[in-house]
Formats: C-alpha cells, structure tokens, sequence
C-alpha cells in the first residue's frame, strides 16, 4: 500500500501550499509585501507586516487554488495579476463571480456542503464545501460569503486522509456537522488571529480556537492567519497556551512563514 505524504508549506496569513499525496492546493493567495496595503471593502484597509514566504514566480505546478472568500488578504492584486488565468480555483459563489470579471476563466464555485474533486496520478482529493461565518449578527451580511474547506485524500476508494481548512469562520458548535458529515478529521488548519472590525470579532481568536479544537478533536492542528496584519490582535502564543492549558487531545504543531510540516499526527 502507498504511503501518502501530507504535508503544507505556510506562505504566510493563510496563504498554504498544500502537497496531498501527488496533489498540489494552493490556499487563500496572498502575496502583498510588508507595507503594502490589503482593500477589505467598505473603505477599510489593513497594512501588511510581513513579507511573503511565498510568491508567485516560486509556484510548483498546481492542480487547483481553494479560495475562501474574496477579501484583499487572501485574493490580492498580485494574486490576479501574477497568477495564470486559466488556473482552476475553487471557491463560493460570490468569489467566483468577481474573479471571473478579472479573466479566471477556470472557476468552480461550491454552494455548502458540495463537492469537487481533484484528480492527479490515480489519487482523488475531494474538496467539500463547509459554511463559514464572517460576522456576528447583522454584520455577517457585510461581509464576503466564507467557505472552509474539508479535503479527503482518496486512494483506491479509501480515505486515507482528511483534513478541514476553515477559512476565516467564527466558531460555532454547528461546525460539529462537519464530523458527521464527513467524518473523522487527521489535521484542522484554523484561521486564527481574532480579526475585529471596530469591537467586532471576524474570526477565531485563542478561546474560539481552542474551542473547535475541543469539538473537533483533529490528530495535528496547525493554526495559519495570525499576525501578518495590523487588524490581527492575537497572537499565536495565546491558542498555544490556551489548548495547553485546557489539555486537548491531539498534537498543536504551531508553523512559521516558509516552514513545512506534516499534516499527520
């Protein structure tokens, strides 16, 4: 039986290069440099901190982008402009629509809890659909729709892994419906970093973090979208210290820009 290596390179936000088996997923691409200024619509910007730890020109061979929403930190206007058009990108609807007007040619958008497959080498990565939440209350109907994404890595019509990106969700315990749906999860790679919006949280900080870490109960947690922006208010150290302090199950393997890790615990 072949083993499949499952691994991500972190660019930096929540930019990943996924290597799943013989496949290639490029996540949320971002790759504004330190200074530059990401558009978050509505007027609202927020200046990048970091330089990329990956850029366009430095791009393996990819056998699709998932997008999670389209937002100026995770689709920038290097992305559209440096990125080949006819390159596949799976995404919401919403998404899909805008980087059609911008010439992407190759887009697929998924409505919740549908799924697309990835097909490489004899080997499926199937990418389903997970709704996400942006904003609480009202707010969530200003922002952009959100899609995580569970990938299963499919081999002779077994899984032999399965992770779930969440792209930038609050935590609910609705997101339990992931387990039931799809099942049992290898890896979680949350989008951290308690964005806010004036008092608003926008996505997970340490305490919604360690949450779906509890609910979820993955093997390996890797935790991307942390500091590379001025609207980003926690730090990595806090979930650390926050599933340490709860002693959760699984393995936190905290990754750095231009770091590779397993996705295996």
């Amino acid at each position: 039986m072949p083993h499949d290596d499952v691994t991500l390179t972190f660019g930096g936000t929540a930019t990943t290069l996924l290597r799943l088996g013989p496949a290639t997923l490029l996540t949320d691409p971002n790759f504004l440099h330190r200074g530059e200024l990401a558009h978050l619509g509505y007027g609202l910007r927020s200046r990048r901190l970091t330089d990329p730890a990956i850029t366009p020109a430095e791009l393996p061979e990819l056998d699709a982008v998932l997008l999670s929403h389209m937002h100026g930190d995770h689709w920038d206007r290097r992305a559209t402009r440096e990125l080949p058009k006819p390159l596949r990108v799976v995404t919401t609807p919403e998404a899909a629509r805008c980087l059609a007007d911008r010439g992407f040619t190759a887009t697929e958008d998924l409505r919740p809890w549908q799924t697309t497959s990835v097909v490489r080498d004899g080997v499926e990565v199937r990418v389903t659909s997970v709704p996400g939440v942006h904003g609480p209350g009202p707010l969530a109907r200003l922002l952009p729709q959100v899609m995580g994404s569970v990938l299963e890595l499919v081999r002779d019509g077994e899984v032999r892994w399965r992770g779930y990106v969440t792209g930038d969700t609050l935590f609910r315990p609705a997101l339990a419906e992931v387990l039931t749906r799809c099942g049992p999860l290898d890896a979680l790679v949350p989008h951290l970093g308690g964005t806010k919006l004036g008092p608003f949280l926008v996505t997970m900080d340490a305490q919604q973090g360690a949450d779906l870490v509890e609910l979820l109960q993955p093997g390996v947690t890797v935790p991307v979208h942390y500091d590379d922006y001025g609207l980003f208010k926690d730090p990595l150290g806090n979930v650390v210290r926050e599933v340490a302090r709860r002693r959760l199950p699984g393995t936190l393997r905290p990754v750095v820009r231009g770091q590779t890790v397993a996705l295996r615990a």
